[in-house]
């Protein structure tokens, strides 16, 4: 019996269908083709920007070249599944420094199990459908540049700050790819509609948006205080202020954030009050009440020492306090020697902060008694 052709027409908006079915925001299609972005990965690499992160080094070219990924690709399927919170509060918190600043994606659960798990559904929806297909879901977890494929899926375009913008829906999403080795109908690349804006590059705290289009990871908050096992360089240390998982910077001053559409996803809803919580309540935390509170969270994965490193130099941005000096001064005795480092770098911190608020003082007090005396004096004198 002879098997009845595909109509890859029909197919190719069917899977959008049941891409939207599983929850994803939206689903589009590209073909493999990444050659117009080898140049600039190669330059990327060459001026060491990808700083520690050894593995985008290791894999090269293959990032731009999913068919050496996964043999016999023909088409990406990817998707974008919105996160943004209800209540979000970005500004409340970067201002209020004794609160720990994490990044909005971090807040609930770890979407890469999530959408993993989607996309695999979608896959096997596809598999139903049409027998002989192999496919490859990926969330973050391939040498793959999922931006670009995105953006010639029709998902929107690659920013000045290189994270992916949707003109009906910002940036505040999650990326996936589905790899297949069918013929579907491909969509059209959306165009990039940043034009002269370079709020991102200004608003970067560390500079760290180099040219339009080129992150220097070396110098960004969320490689520093995420991908970096090691020590936090000095001259950054002050830049970070609060934010001790991520930056989100670059998205929030975004204009086209004001489209950014709501995450329906209750995992992705904050948990253990992160949003909303004080720096000495994490770092009063043990490492096995760390594990406890982030489990299933993202956060997880830098470890208690990172954690700790990165609350450390929030304290020492923070506004001077006694009690955030008595609990510096109480974890230092035993803190491995990198987080002792820090910890001894925001205790000079709070000090030279104490220092200045005395002299602060002693000014005010010194004008107050300046303008007394000259109330008390004859005004021919």
């Amino acid at each position: 019996m002879t098997t009845p052709a595909i109509n890859y027409q029909y197919l190719t908006e069917k899977i959008k269908f049941w891409g939207q079915e599983l929850g994803f925001s939206q689903v589009g299609i590209s073909d493999v083709d990444l050659s117009e972005h080898e140049a600039a990965l190669t330059s990327w690499l060459e001026n060491n920007y990808h700083g520690n992160m050894d593995y985008m080094a290791r894999h090269g070219l293959m990032r731009a070249r999913a068919k050496e990924l996964v043999e016999g690709t023909l088409n990406v399927i990817s998707v974008r599944m919105d996160y943004l919170p209800t209540d979000a509060k970005f500004a409340r918190i970067l201002k209020n420094r004794d609160h720990a600043y994490i990044s909005r994606y971090a807040l609930g659960r770890d979407y890469h199990k999530l959408m993993r798990k989607r996309l695999k559904q979608l896959g096997e929806k596809i598999k139903a459908h049409c027998e002989n297909i192999n496919y490859r879901p990926f969330v973050d977890s391939a040498p793959i540049l999922e931006r670009p494929l995105a953006e010639k899926a029709g998902l929107g375009w690659v920013g000045k700050h290189s994270l992916l913008i949707n003109k009906q829906a910002g940036s505040w999403f999650f990326l996936g790819e589905l790899l297949v080795d069918i013929p579907l109908i491909t969509d059209t690349k959306a165009e990039n509609n940043c034009g002269t804006c370079v709020a991102c590059i200004k608003i970067c705290p560390t500079q760290a948006i180099v040219e339009p289009y080129v992150v220097d990871a070396r110098r960004c908050i969320s490689y520093l205080t995420i991908e970096l096992r090691e020590a936090i360089p000095e001259e950054f240390r002050p830049l970070i202020g609060n934010r001790i998982y991520g930056c989100d910077d670059c998205q929030l001053i975004c204009p086209w954030n004001k489209f950014a559409k709501l995450g329906s996803e209750d995992d992705f809803k904050p948990r253990q009050n992160l949003d909303n919580i004080e720096l000495l309540t994490l770092f009063a935390w043990d490492e096995a009440t760390f594990l406890n509170k982030t489990e299933g969270s993202p956060i997880r994965r830098i470890g208690f020492q990172s954690w700790q490193r990165n609350i450390a130099v929030a304290l020492g941005n923070a506004d001077f306090s006694e009690n955030n000096v008595s609990a510096l001064t109480a974890k230092l005795p035993k803190a491995e020697a990198m987080v002792a480092e820090h910890i001894e770098w925001a205790i000079a911190q709070q000090t030279l902060k104490q220092q200045a608020l005395v002299k602060d003082q002693n000014l005010r007090l010194t004008a107050r008694l300046i303008r007394s005396v000259e109330k008390g004096m004859p005004r021919d004198a």
